[in-house]
């Protein structure tokens, strides 16, 4: 019976939490949609989350296309197919490793300051004060970020992929041997305009998870400084999570 109770308590939480989300959520783009608009902190998130996080996402793709050439080569060396290095690198960065790679650099590094943020906001009365102050905090501190995260994650999705496929390209060229003109043609050879939107697409709705995450889990913190330590864990774990179930999910769709 415990195990029962344990599971029934597990499950509703999960619901009750979801619920909250959603609420949460519709509130703020329902709210977000209405005027005044506050653009200096759009773009002031969009340097934010966008600029600033293209270190850690240059450097993520271009080692993942270069370790990715070197796997698939010594794996098709097997069976004499090492040409399709340059194809497999191009639609797996593309597709797959681009936008997915992006959004979790994204997530561990943006969902937790959000949620650190807005969490300190919280415990320090701050957020109240906007209220006070007339200025709803929906649209103040969430909309922004959420708005922000949407436009630039597939901007720096693209970034990764030309990236990642140069990481690709530098491997092939000067540690395997290939010649670099048939290694360009292969890859434009195989790479269709659909491989790129996908993983755009796929970029703005992690973008999408990883803003709101951090947002609700920063905005409804509470206890002090451990409940803004939790907020950031959770936020953190719960967007990646959020990435990879979503990204099976869009795969589905569009490559089913």
């Amino acid at each position: 019976m415990r195990f029962i109770i344990l599971l029934g308590d597990t499950i509703l939480s999960a619901f009750r939490e979801t619920g909250r989300i959603c609420v949460f959520l519709s509130k703020s783009l329902f709210l977000g949609i209405q005027p005044p608009y506050f653009w200096k902190l759009l773009l002031s998130q969009m340097f934010r989350i966008g600029y600033l996080s293209l270190p850690v996402v240059a450097l993520t793709a271009f080692f993942t296309g270069a370790v990715l050439a070197l796997q698939i080569y010594y794996g098709g060396n097997q069976f004499n197919s090492e040409s399709i290095i340059a194809s497999i690198v191009a639609l797996g960065i593309t597709r797959e490793l681009g936008p997915v790679l992006a959004g979790l650099m994204v997530a561990g590094r943006v969902s937790a300051a959000i949620a650190a943020e807005l969490g300190t906001m919280r415990v320090t009365d701050q957020i109240d004060a906007l209220v006070t102050l007339s200025t709803n905090p929906f649209k103040y501190l969430v909309m922004p970020r959420i708005l922000a995260a949407v436009l630039v994650l597939p901007l720096l999705t693209i970034v990764a992929d030309v990236i990642g496929i140069l990481g690709g390209f530098a491997v092939g060229v000067e540690n395997l041997g290939f010649n670099p003109s048939i290694y360009v043609q292969n890859t434009l050879d195989f790479l269709e305009r659909d491989d790129i939107t996908s993983g755009m697409i796929k970029s703005a709705v992690f973008g999408f998870l990883i803003t709101s995450m951090g947002c609700y889990y920063g905005f409804n913190s509470s206890g002090g400084a451990q409940g803004v330590g939790r907020a950031t864990t959770n936020a953190v774990v719960a967007s990646s999570i959020l990435i990879l179930a979503s990204n099976y999910i869009l795969t589905s769709v569009f490559f089913s």
